[in-house]
């Protein structure tokens, strides 16, 4: 079992291990969350926020890095959507929920954009090799890449650093039929609506 255990880490190449520092990111992000929710100290707040940027430096390097040094694999990019899924869909849906966006109404369209991301990546790893040009790179994303969540995330941090959070966030609340909204919450929902365009063509640099 232990020798079958280090022989898997023997087949990661690099890339590969900056992939998980960006999935690495993301779960301290999604924990940092969670402390905050626990402690209300929002420097852990703001720390969680912080490793989403750094998760997008992580996520762009390991692209390169593969490149580079041409061993892009099927397992390469499998473990990049699925350290995306963690760290630009689930970790901004929980810095959310953290920072006040706590309705139903809310918990769906947080939902509905994790879902819309989990999709638009599913959908990249299969049309990848139909949008693939002659030399086997894809030309562009049909709609937005999930890293742009990482807009998101800059505007929580603005609202932390501002102290508008909870009942002073942003927009206030509104209760449509039995649950609350927060207006806030509908970028999220423009966001995942963007990410699973068809129409929508972004050049991939």
């Amino acid at each position: 079992m232990k020798q079958r255990h280090f022989s898997m880490l023997r087949d990661f190449q690099l890339a590969d291990w900056f992939t998980l520092a960006n999935a690495f990111c993301g779960t301290g992000a999604v924990f940092a969350a969670m402390r905050f929710l626990q402690e209300g100290v929002v420097r852990d707040l703001l720390l969680g926020m912080a490793l989403i940027p750094a998760a997008f430096v992580f996520d762009a390097l390991d692209g390169r890095i593969a490149r580079w040094r041409k061993v892009a694999s099927t397992l390469g990019r499998e473990l990049d959507s699925l350290a995306d899924v963690i760290s630009f869909g689930l970790a901004p849906a929980a810095l959310g929920y953290a920072c006040g966006l706590q309705g139903g109404w809310d918990w769906m369209v947080l939902s509905y954009f994790v879902g819309c991301g989990v999709s638009r990546l599913a959908r990249y790893n299969v049309t990848a090799e139909s949008l693939s040009g002659e030399e086997g790179k894809v030309k562009y994303f049909e709609g937005t890449p999930i890293p742009t969540s990482v807009l998101i995330v800059g505007l929580l941090a603005l609202a932390a650093f501002q102290g508008r959070l909870g009942a002073d966030m942003w927009g206030g609340a509104q209760r449509v039929g039995p649950w609350l909204l927060h207006p806030l919450v509908l970028v999220y929902a423009l966001s995942g609506s963007l990410m699973i365009s068809k129409t929508l063509h972004i050049p991939k640099p």
